[in-house]
């Protein structure tokens, strides 16, 4: 009889190695999240490589209220060091 993590412990409840097809999902799912996150922040003057923050649990929350805080660009307009206004690369 098997008493406490001995029942746990049994080979139906192990698991195997990645295989190849759960790295091509994980890299899949990554650019699915990091794409349009870096694609966001560039276009909010931060680098894209940002948004790698987005897969680190807790310090996604802390970067998404950083990025709801900062004042964004208005339009396709953005303020030039002069005060003028310049259009926007897109």
């Amino acid at each position: 009889m098997m008493f406490g993590s001995d029942m746990m412990m049994g080979s139906w409840t192990m698991m195997g190695p990645w295989t190849s097809l759960h790295w091509v999902v994980l890299v899949v799912l990554a650019a699915l999240v990091l794409y349009p996150t870096g694609r966001i922040l560039q276009r909010m003057g931060f680098s894209p490589f940002w948004s790698v923050i987005a897969l680190v649990p807790l310090a996604n929350l802390i970067g998404l209220w950083v990025v709801a805080m900062v004042p964004w660009p208005q339009g396709r307009e953005i303020d030039g060091p002069d005060g003028t206004r310049t259009p926007r690369a897109v």
